[in-house]
């Protein structure tokens, strides 16, 4: 008996936010963006449309492709920072958009990492009882509802959208498409990147709102020299303990966090031109960015049967790691 990933799907919201229209909102440019984090577009939800309604599109697409019904799904978990609400789960909220009828469902949050915790997670209970049998794991984001568009130094940064694969677990799978994983976090690190205010610590107030402590705060150096220790010794790890080599892995794909920083994670591992990279269409979604570079690489043709993939992210808490798979 094997898992396998049967279907991919993406969804980005129509709305391109581009450096041009930055220019007009902050004190920043197209070259300053640009050089520091390679974006030049993002996409922004209108203030309406919810991260279930973006995770919905990104679900639907990876079961078309799947050629499943909502209703055959007995596990749903959403890797999100920007739920719906507090409570319910955004993960029940979108099994009910789906029709997906009574199965186990529930958030995790893990940040930029959140889609890797959620394949390993999805994985490890699919693999130990027979209650699972298929999976849609989705990351999905709204991070234009806790970016500070005052800040230059962040809201160049985010984007919204949704990634989501579909798991099936048969016994006509010779092989299983996990091959190895290891996912780390360090607490002592928490206030690197963080939304102050929300929780039980700091609830909401009027000197919260003020003080400006309900949007994404980060620290951007410190930030970027540990993402690319991280990620690239992690990833160095996996192939290690396998015995594998580089030269059999078809794709890096990162979190897309700055292209700077996937930039040198591909230098370290010399292995520059096989990392996807497609931050300048998207810019950072957080828990999406994978699910979304997955889908497009998978309908491009990209990834053929038997390929390896690794796949890599870093976000708060702090969160990192690394999934080897074989497609």
């Amino acid at each position: 008996m094997g898992i396998r990933i049967i279907g991919t799907g993406m969804y980005v919201p129509e709305r391109i936010l581009t450096n041009a229209d930055l220019e007009k909102m902050v004190d920043t440019s197209d070259e300053w963006i640009t050089t520091r984090t390679g974006i030049k577009n993002r996409r922004i939800a209108d203030a309406e449309t919810t991260t279930s309604d973006l995770a919905f599109q990104a679900a639907r697409n990876a079961l078309l492709m799947a050629d499943l019904p909502a209703s055959s799904l007995d596990l749903i978990i959403v890797a999100t920072v920007t739920p719906d609400k507090v409570f319910p789960s955004t993960a029940c909220l979108l099994q009910t958009k789906l029709g997906a009828g009574p199965c186990l469902c529930f958030d995790l949050e893990a940040a930029c990492s959140g889609l890797l915790y959620a394949i390993e997670v999805a994985h490890a209970m699919m693999a130990a009882s027979p209650n699972y049998r298929r999976a849609l794991v989705v990351g999905a984001e709204k991070l234009s509802a806790i970016t500070d568009w005052t800040d230059r130094n962040t809201c160049v940064i985010f984007g919204d959208g949704a990634g989501a694969v579909i798991l099936d677990k048969s016994d006509d799978y010779a092989n299983d498409f996990y091959l190895a994983g290891k996912l780390c976090a360090d607490g002592q690190y928490a206030d690197i990147l963080q939304l102050p205010a929300g929780g039980s610590a700091l609830p909401a107030s009027h000197t919260t709102v003020d003080e400006r402590q309900h949007y994404v705060k980060m620290g951007g150096s410190k930030t970027f020299q540990m993402a690319i220790s991280l990620m690239a010794n992690t990833c160095a790890e996996l192939l290690e303990q396998t015995g594998m080599s580089w030269n059999q892995v078809r794709w890096l794909i990162p979190h897309q966090a700055n292209e700077r920083i996937l930039t040198a994670v591909g230098a370290r591992l010399g292995i520059p031109e096989r990392v996807y990279v497609n931050i300048r269409d998207y810019g950072n979604t957080s828990s999406a960015s994978i699910g979304i570079a997955l889908d497009e690489l998978n309908r491009a043709g990209k990834i053929q049967p038997g390929d390896f993939i690794m796949l890599t992210a870093f976000g708060g808490g702090l969160t990192w790691g690394a999934l080897l798979l074989r497609w």
